[in-house]
């Protein structure tokens, strides 16, 4: 195009303007008290609705707000306008069009807002990566700050699919506690027909540079991991487990979980979740009906049960903040993942790893709970937004069609056994399924860490159930060059046996980076499984093996894990059946000492000379680090408690 052309457009309708409109006809539904009573913000408010073109006379009905985490510009026919950030924001639309229609048929003024959210795929290896988690309470704020901005709002329908923007929908809407709301989940991408799955898929510039695959398979596979356009990715990580927990605490409706993407039982979520809200308005139920202390306990038996990501100890507590509740803490934490066993096999715990599409037609979250139910784990008067109980809502899924229906389905698309993805205890026992969360302590994380110990390798695990590693540690304070190294580039190069320590990337360091490429990367080379990682920041939800993370205190907050040099020998043992562990600084090659004396030695180093907050780190990151620490940091889910930050202010003025 010439610069003329540039500058002066080229529409042949380009002139054709008018300069003023008849406006809306009819009248508003106006009376006397109104205009006498109500804030002019109502009044005037009932105006813009009649100018977007409502019909006049409904304008009075209640108001629902339908928010959601979309993303990109979809053109009717589904091919892309504008890309969003990933899968999981793509098609929600069409779940607010349907919800929307239902509303209106149901005599509700449906209106619509966005909080997009970021894909963590997408940001891993990157510096996007360190506005990841603290993104999550930016899109929580601003998703409260637009609820109270419809003052005139009777209820809150949530759209929302994957790691972020679903937690922070959560959190939003738990914090309503006057207000219906209810979470539609936007479900699963398909996996390939051929191919791999997306969680494998990440890994492919690992794999190239060890010679596993070479350019073409890269690019193939790159190419068809994802089977369908919408949802979040195939496996269990945090998207999908944020999914199942929603389901299970009540903010969604049952069997709609880890739905399908784009097919008629995934738009059928959004029907019977907007039938459900009118229901609660007319009822009188609110969040504080259906988010109690039961509820939590409940989402967390079911995150053990599935074995879901360790992402979720940041979020659960988060909710319960929001929700005026008490968060659960380390302690409830270990004692719920040791009395619930691990019945659903999926990617990327296995021991098969099936996909989660697989997963919903084997049942989902109620087929899991119903198991439960006999062992006694689940609180099962609590409130449901169908407006029954829990126990009420198991006994109707145990007889239903539906259940009948999708389990059947799965036998006949797949050929799988649905007592084999979503096992009976007992069978669970017989194949080796294991507890998830183990919570090791020792001198080099005192105030506690995490290891989603069902996904370390079984050939490194000894016949008594416990990983026994002791290693040389090779120390990182940065992720780039912790890739490097695994990928054997430079001169450090990780080899099998080491410890890959990995410091300085927690909140105050990078805002708690998931470090993804690093776990995945080390998961699909041969020799992969026997190294371990130990970090101070998380890992992302399909992350597996010997990975320790969110080790307490971070080495910006003095932790010893700051201490640790290159060569010193770290001792990690996790117990796989009891879930307990303990990680260690026992000396070195020459001077090995036992774990008390390795405390002493720890206590007496200075903390290396190379720590340092990332150079990319935010401004806006560096807040929400310096915020969610005087909050109770990430152990208490990286919330912002004002009045303990009030109460900090003051003590320092």
């Amino acid at each position: 195009m010439s610069s003329k052309k540039l500058l002066e457009g080229n529409r042949s309708d380009l002139y054709e303007i008018r300069t003023h409109g008849e406006g809306p006809k009819g009248q508003l539904p106006l009376d006397e008290k109104m205009l006498l009573n109500s804030p002019s913000g109502d009044l005037f408010g009932m105006t813009q609705n009649a100018g977007m073109g409502w019909d006049p006379n409904d304008l009075l009905r209640d108001q629902v707000l339908i928010l959601s985490t979309m993303g990109g510009i979809r053109a009717e026919d589904g091919h892309p306008i504008a890309l969003g950030y990933h899968t999981g924001h793509w098609e929600v639309g069409l779940l607010m069009q349907e919800a929307a229609r239902v509303l209106d048929e149901n005599k509700c003024l449906p209106f619509a807002a966005y909080v997009s959210d970021p894909c963590d795929g997408r940001s891993q290896g990157t510096t996007a990566m360190m506005d990841s988690l603290a993104y999550r309470n930016d899109a929580a704020v601003v998703m409260k700050r637009l609820i109270r901005s419809l003052p005139t709002r009777k209820g809150v329908v949530g759209v929302a699919t994957c790691d972020k923007g679903l937690p922070a929908a959560m959190m939003a809407l738990a914090s309503q506690h006057r207000l219906p709301c209810i979470i539609i989940p936007g479900g699963v991408t398909l996996p390939p027909t051929v191919g791999e799955d997306a969680g494998k898929v990440q890994t492919i510039g690992a794999r190239f540079a060890h010679g596993e695959i070479d350019l073409l398979e890269a690019a193939e596979a790159g190419c068809r991991a994802c089977g369908s356009a919408g949802g979040g990715c195939q496996f269990l990580g945090t998207a999908a487990t944020s999914q199942v927990v929603a389901e299970a605490m009540g903010l969604s409706l049952p069997h709609t979980a880890l739905a399908p993407s784009g097919q008629p039982v995934w738009t059928d979520a959004a029907t019977r979740s907007a039938q459900a809200v009118v229901q609660m308005i007319a009822d009188g139920t609110t969040m504080q009906d259906i988010l109690t202390e039961d509820a939590i306990h409940n989402a967390m038996v079911v995150h053990a049960a599935f074995g879901g990501s360790t992402n979720l100890l940041l979020h659960i507590p988060a909710v319960a903040f929001e929700a005026g509740i008490r968060r659960p803490d380390v302690e409830d934490w270990n004692r719920i993942n040791r009395a619930t066993p691990r019945i659903v096999d999926v990617l990327p715990n296995g021991p098969i790893g099936h996909p989660t599409v697989r997963v919903f037609l084997a049942g989902g979250v109620p087929e899991v709970m119903l198991h439960l139910r006999e062992l006694g784990l689940l609180k099962l008067d609590a409130r449901t937004p169908a407006g029954l109980s829990l126990n009420e809502v198991l006994d109707w899924w145990k007889a239903s069609e539906r259940r009948e229906r999708f389990r059947e389905l799965l036998k006949e698309k797949d050929g799988i056994d649905p007592d084999d993805v979503i096992l009976p205890p007992s069978r669970a026992k017989e194949k080796g399924l294991t507890s998830t969360v183990t919570f090791p302590v020792g001198n080099i994380a005192p105030e506690g860490s995490v290891i989603k110990s069902t996904a370390i390798d079984p050939s490194v695990v000894d016949e008594d159930g416990v990983y026994r590693k002791i290693g040389p540690a090779k120390v990182f304070t940065s992720e780039k060059e912790a890739i490097k190294a695994v990928k054997g580039i430079g001169d450090r190069k990780v080899q099998a046996g080491d410890v890959l320590v990995l410091m300085c990337r927690g909140p105050l360091g990078s805002g708690m980076e998931e470090t993804y490429q690093i776990t995945s990367a080390l998961k699909f080379l041969p020799w992969g499984k026997e190294v371990a990682v130990v970090t101070d920041a998380r890992f992302s939800g399909v992350s597996t093996g010997a990975c320790i993370g969110h080790v307490g205190p971070e080495a910006l907050a003095n932790g010893p894990i700051a201490k640790l040099q290159d060569g010193d020998l770290i001792e990690i043992e996790i117990d796989c059946q009891k879930l307990t562990g303990t990680i260690n600084f026992i000396g070195t090659p020459e001077n090995r000492v036992t774990p008390e004396k390795g405390a002493e030695l720890l206590e007496a180093r200075e903390s290396r000379n190379d720590l340092a907050a990332d150079p990319d780190l935010s401004a806006e990151t560096r807040l929400w680090a310096l915020l969610q620490q005087i909050s109770g940091g990430t152990w208490g889910g990286c919330v912002y408690d004002t009045s303990k930050i009030e109460n900090q202010l003051k003590s320092a003025l």
